[in-house]
């Protein structure tokens, strides 16, 4: 539509209002010459051509601008539909796994009991309670040893060459047989090295009333005592024994073993007797060999 301006030689296409308000989201990009001016609900322009220059610029600015937010919006990373990587770790869940070792909802009462712990403390701690009573025959495992305590005697019984004999209540299983060699080995090592030298007991012999005070001289001119040898174990059924040379005479060795075995045999396994000394006990065969049914032989 063309409108004749009475102050102007040459006519003008009248702009829209959609035109206006673009060239009023871009004033900063506008010049001197493109600037307009509303009088009367009419339009002039100071410079003839300026307004089609600035409305070119306007467009391209926001193509520009909606191409930048465009860009960014692809940029962000789609969490939900987002997937795992070659090995197995996608950017949300980078340090968690595979799918299959992320799965904690096996428990819901454990997360239950997790949820509460900071909105109500006490609340969680009397369902952790309540669930230790419920579940205590899975967590609190009973004990596989004896009520009955260890037979302990002596049957001519010599440091320097003798046999340690044991009798349990039942064959033991292997885990039982590696707990007692194992316990077996730690004596040995303990006595070789001159732990259980009962001529140097500063400590045990004095009072803690006070600072204790050890005499380093006194230790080191002590004569030692020392576990010299001993042989490997052997089993028949629910039999075994085991040879050694302690070497001296000292009676602290023996007591560190049986108090050892004392408890092995209340929690683990049910030890019946404990024989030191003597070269025969009740049903042992000395012809067996390690390939013959219920015997064995362990190395210490």
């Amino acid at each position: 539509m063309l409108i004749p301006q009475p102050c102007f030689s040459t006519l003008y296409n009248q702009p829209t209002l959609s035109h206006e308000l673009s060239r009023h989201h871009c004033n900063s990009l506008s010049t001197p010459s493109t600037n307009l001016s509303l009088t009367n609900h009419k339009y002039y322009a100071r410079k003839p051509g300026a307004s089609l220059f600035g409305a070119v610029q306007c467009r391209a600015q926001k193509r520009s601008t909606q191409n930048e937010i465009q860009e960014d919006q692809e940029s962000v990373i789609d969490y939900d539909n987002y997937e795992d990587d070659d090995n197995g770790f996608s950017a949300r869940t980078r340090f968690r796994g595979r799918d299959e070792e992320r799965d904690y909802d096996r428990d819901p009462e454990f997360a239950e009991i997790l949820g509460s712990c900071l909105d109500n403390p006490q609340k969680a701690r009397d369902k952790m309670e309540d669930r230790l009573r419920k579940k205590r025959h899975k967590v609190v495992q009973t004990k596989t040893g004896s009520a009955t305590p260890m037979k302990v005697s002596f049957n001519k019984f010599d440091f320097s060459n003798s046999y340690i004999w044991f009798e349990f209540y039942n064959a033991p299983l292997e885990k039982d047989v590696t707990l007692i060699c194992d316990t077996i080995r730690s004596w040995h090592i303990i006595g070789r090295l001159g732990g259980c030298n009962s001529m140097n007991m500063q400590l045990s012999q004095s009072t803690f009333d006070k600072r204790p005070n050890y005499d380093a001289i006194q230790g080191a001119n002590v004569t030692p005592a020392t576990f010299y040898n001993i042989g490997d174990l052997e089993i028949q059924d629910n039999l075994a024994r085991i040879w050694m040379d302690i070497g001296t005479s000292e009676p602290l060795l023996l007591d560190v073993f049986i108090n050892a075995l004392t408890q092995i045999s209340s929690d683990y396994v049910g030890i019946k007797q404990l024989v030191f000394g003597g070269s025969e006990f009740e049903n042992w065969k000395e012809n067996l060999t390690s390939e013959d049914a219920g015997c064995s032989i362990h190395k210490i």
